[in-house]
């Protein structure tokens, strides 16, 4: 198992822990590595820890009241920007944005269930 301090850590205020693991498991390839659900779970991908912090959680207490989700977001690059997005419409999942295109690439906006921002993104050939 990797270790934590070989991991970036990014913490998601989330408003139910078990449906953003699901989310972030079933959809987008995450692993489960801890739960103590309903509180707190963390989930990875490759470097990638995502600390997901229920309501109840220390993480979520430490923040001050009325901070919401924001602009900021993480950034997941796929393979095949349309097959990604027609895997997760078929799902049933929505999207934030439609399909952007620039120098770089293509990208879209996903929220996961607490609304937090997750950007898919295909690198330019």
């Amino acid at each position: 198992m990797t270790m934590p301090d070989q991991l970036a850590s990014v913490r998601y205020l989330v408003d139910d822990v078990q449906a953003a693991v699901d989310f972030y498991t079933t959809h987008l390839g995450f692993t489960l590595r801890t739960s103590a659900a309903p509180a707190f779970a963390d989930v990875t991908r490759g470097p990638l820890r995502l600390l997901l912090s229920g309501p109840a959680s220390s993480g979520a207490r430490a923040t001050p009241a009325g901070t919401g989700p924001g602009r900021n977001r993480i950034h997941l690059i796929v393979d095949d920007l349309n097959a990604e997005i027609d895997r997760l419409r078929g799902a049933g999942l929505t999207f934030h944005s439609d399909m952007v295109s620039g120098p770089g690439g293509h990208q879209i906006l996903l929220t996961d269930p607490a609304g937090n921002l997750i950007e898919l993104f295909e690198p330019a050939h």
